[in-house]
């Protein structure tokens, strides 16, 4: 879950829906600047689900007890997150092996440097699965592979940004993760700027300084307001499940 704290309330958006405009935003990606466009669809596939794995845990959130305040995909237990990550995979090499070769790569990262057991078991089980993946296509290409990998991280961040950040937040209100840009993966540095520099033009347009995408996204963001009164009478899932959804229109443009 993403979560966003306001005085009185909790934004929370499924990582899931997350997913969903991070896709929107790739399939915009310029069809010049795409490299390997036989791997587009498996590409396009990785961002849209690369978070699968938290869509049925998101529906009913978890409660941080120690601070009473919804978990989100930071500081969720990493034990659950693991078992979570594998499944989420799982589902996606069913379908693409190639996706889930991204979708490991993805989660591998995040887990490279804890020193649990099970962390360490993870990131070597993800290896051998992207091993086996690999040597299962004619001459995998690595460098090819890293830039797809960094499409997916560009997506994944893009999207963060207007789920992390109140809409229309200056640029010393948002997440220490944007104020300085987005950094991009190497891979992408011929086509792209090294770090993006992406800002909130009014409540519903965000611009990029250089823009790789074919013209303006337009996207959907969908979430749910949660009173923290309503949600220390009623407790966190029966609050989540009662609130309706809201959806915000938010358009992606050149700066």
């Amino acid at each position: 879950m993403i979560v966003r704290e306001r005085d009185n309330e909790f934004v929370l958006i499924q990582q899931d829906h997350h997913a969903q405009i991070a896709g929107d935003i790739l399939k915009q990606w310029k069809s010049d600047y795409f490299e390997g466009a036989a791997y587009r669809q498996s590409v396009e596939y990785a961002a849209y689900q690369h978070d699968h794995g938290w869509k049925e845990f998101d529906k009913q959130p978890f409660l941080n007890d120690k601070n009473n305040k919804p978990y989100t995909f930071l500081d969720f237990p990493e034990l659950p997150k693991i078992i979570l990550y594998k499944h989420g995979i799982d589902e996606v090499e069913r379908v693409d092996s190639y996706a889930a070769m991204l979708c490991s790569e993805h989660y591998k990262r995040f887990m490279l440097n804890s020193t649990s057991m099970e962390a360490k078991a993870f990131v070597t089980q993800e290896e051998m699965r992207q091993q086996a993946i690999a040597d299962s296509k004619d001459k995998l290409n690595k460098r090819l592979f890293n830039f797809h990998y960094g499409l997916i991280q560009l997506a994944d961040n893009l999207s963060l940004y207007i789920c992390m950040n109140e809409p229309g937040a200056a640029k010393q209100q948002e997440h220490p993760f944007f104020k300085e840009g987005i950094q991009t993966n190497s891979a992408l540095h011929s086509v792209c700027n090294k770090r993006l520099q992406v800002q909130w033009r009014g409540t519903s347009t965000v611009t990029i300084d250089d823009f790789p995408f074919e013209g303006p996204i337009e996207v959907a963001l969908k979430q749910k307001v949660l009173s923290k009164d309503i949600l220390s009478s009623k407790g966190l899932i029966k609050s989540y499940e009662q609130a309706p959804f809201e959806d915000l229109s938010i358009i992606y443009t050149a700066e």
